[in-house]
């Protein structure tokens, strides 16, 4: 079933636990994550980040291939535009067919991101699509420049921006930086924090950045209300641990051969977090 975030999100809410999306970039890695969503009986969010859009999938290609996965599956599968920073291509990807968009304006000042996440909302109610924004700022592992105290959502400014902007789900910053962490690194979460945003706005919390998190981090985000859990460096890497296995077991493996195996195994990453998330068996 092809939807757009608003109903599972709803419910995720309702229900205290969390939805993945998982960042995909073509119909390899979005057909696998669907069959992993459909073998637990959970709604699942095929994520399609800016940077890949631009320059691998455009959403006049990739939209149309996903919906065609989704009308095919029983489960509920949204397509959501994940940090779309464009006015422009956040509306192409609404036109072309996206059920959800996620607006990244964190780069502004806070008035400057309720406008332009406003006025995403607005134009995406031709379409009865959802829309996801964030306030507070995401670090990177890369370069170490990890997210900070400063960069932390405050929860006055997030109950404003969820009340002035009217979006579905509100993506906040309370630990977690995008990237592949270094071995044995777990970041710290200020899970204070996520209980008074979650208690002010008592709407639906997205967690970015959820690889490489941990475990126990994961299970105390959705216990304290995230309902939203983006995975993206993970689910890449299971693919790629994949490719190297099957190439170190046979060399001269017909390529076709291995991308069917790579597809299959990388469906153990995205259903152990549908575990995590607690969202196994919640689609309608």
């Amino acid at each position: 079933m092809y939807v757009s975030m608003k109903g599972m999100l709803k419910r995720a809410n309702e229900g205290n636990y969390a939805v993945m999306a998982i960042n995909c970039f073509n119909i390899e890695t979005a057909r696998a994550v669907i069959n992993a969503a459909q073998s637990l009986r959970a709604p699942i969010i095929i994520n399609i980040v800016q940077e890949h859009m631009v320059n691998h999938c455009d959403s006049n290609l990739i939209a149309p291939i996903v919906k065609k996965l989704a009308q095919r599956a029983s489960v509920e599968v949204a397509l959501n535009f994940d940090h779309g920073e464009e006015i422009g291509l956040l509306k192409k990807a609404l036109v072309d067919g996206y059920s959800s968009v996620m607006v990244d304006a964190s780069r502004y000042n806070l008035e400057g991101n309720i406008r332009m996440t406003r006025e995403i909302v607005e134009f995406a109610k031709q379409f009865d699509a959802s829309v996801e924004g964030e306030i507070g700022c995401m670090g990177a592992s890369e370069g170490d420049n990890y997210t900070d105290d400063d960069m932390k959502t405050n929860p006055d400014e997030a109950l404003r921006f969820a009340k002035e902007t009217g979006i579905d789900a509100l993506a906040i910053s309370f630990g977690s930086s995008h990237g592949n962490y270094p071995e044995g690194y777990v970041p710290e979460f200020d899970f204070e924090r996520l209980k008074e945003i979650k208690e002010k706005t008592k709407m639906p919390l997205v967690l970015h950045g959820g690889s490489g998190s941990g475990d126990e981090n994961i299970k105390r985000c959705v216990e304290f209300g995230i309902n939203k859990i983006n995975v993206g460096c993970d689910f890449m890497n299971a693919n790629v641990d994949s490719i190297k296995k099957h190439l170190k077991k046979d060399p001269d493996i017909n390529y076709w051969v291995m991308m069917h195996q790579v597809e299959i195994d990388s469906q153990e990453l995205v259903k152990k977090y549908i575990h995590l998330s607690g969202s196994e068996g919640k689609s309608l």
